[in-house]
């Protein structure tokens, strides 16, 4: 096992978890949700290695999260109909289900399709675009087991299985995001979080 190196979310610091990510390494990271772990989205060994710190069933997609809106038409494509959602809920706690560019990996999703979102949290829009703009990134704990809010939650689940997480302080939400299927029509609510259901109709309708 190897040592987890744990830092403050200093500016510095930051940039030095942007440059583990360039490596090939993982780093977990406070969003406005939860916890999240991270890869370079083109690093498939990187990506792999994801799954495995998780023991994450190899068929359920990494999320992408972007430092910014101009990233999404890199990885996705957004239908006219769903272009409000942006707009209204990013950056947020929305997770939107488009279908992928050819960018993205098998690795990343086995499916024709990528979740996407922006969070509303700068110190993590702020790595991300250090990054290059686009990460892979799934809550921060083993699969099946309770999504941390801090880094020494982190620590806890994950320590040795990672490369670095950079302490940024409890997670101001810790209500995983709403996940909403917009690769089909109507759209498809995958999971009910921090937007509400009615929030989402009163943008889109459906």
């Amino acid at each position: 096992m190897m040592s987890c190196e744990v830092l403050l979310a200093t500016d510095a610091n930051i940039a030095c978890a942007a440059e583990v990510l360039k490596a090939g390494g993982l780093v977990a990271f406070p969003t406005d949700t939860v916890y999240g772990v991270a890869a370079l989205p083109w690093n498939v060994d990187a990506v792999l290695r994801l799954y495995q710190v998780k023991q994450r069933p190899s068929d359920l997609p990494i999320p992408l999260l972007l430092s910014d809106v101009d990233q999404l038409s890199r990885v996705a494509t957004l239908p006219d109909p769903f272009k409000p959602l942006p707009a209204r809920f990013w950056p947020g706690a929305l997770t939107v289900v488009l279908p992928k560019t050819e960018i993205v990996s098998d690795a990343i999703s086995p499916r024709p399709t990528v979740a996407t979102r922006i969070p509303d949290l700068l110190l993590a829009r702020r790595l991300i675009r250090e990054a290059g703009g686009v990460l892979a990134v799934t809550s921060a704990n083993i699969s099946g087991q309770p999504s941390p809010r801090t880094a020494q939650e982190v620590e806890e689940q994950l320590e040795g299985r990672i490369d670095l997480i950079l302490d940024g302080g409890p997670c101001p939400g810790g209500v995983p995001s709403t996940i909403l299927d917009c690769s089909v029509s109507p759209p498809v609510l995958l999971r009910r979080g921090a937007i509400a259901e009615a929030d989402l109709l009163a943008v889109i309708g459906w």
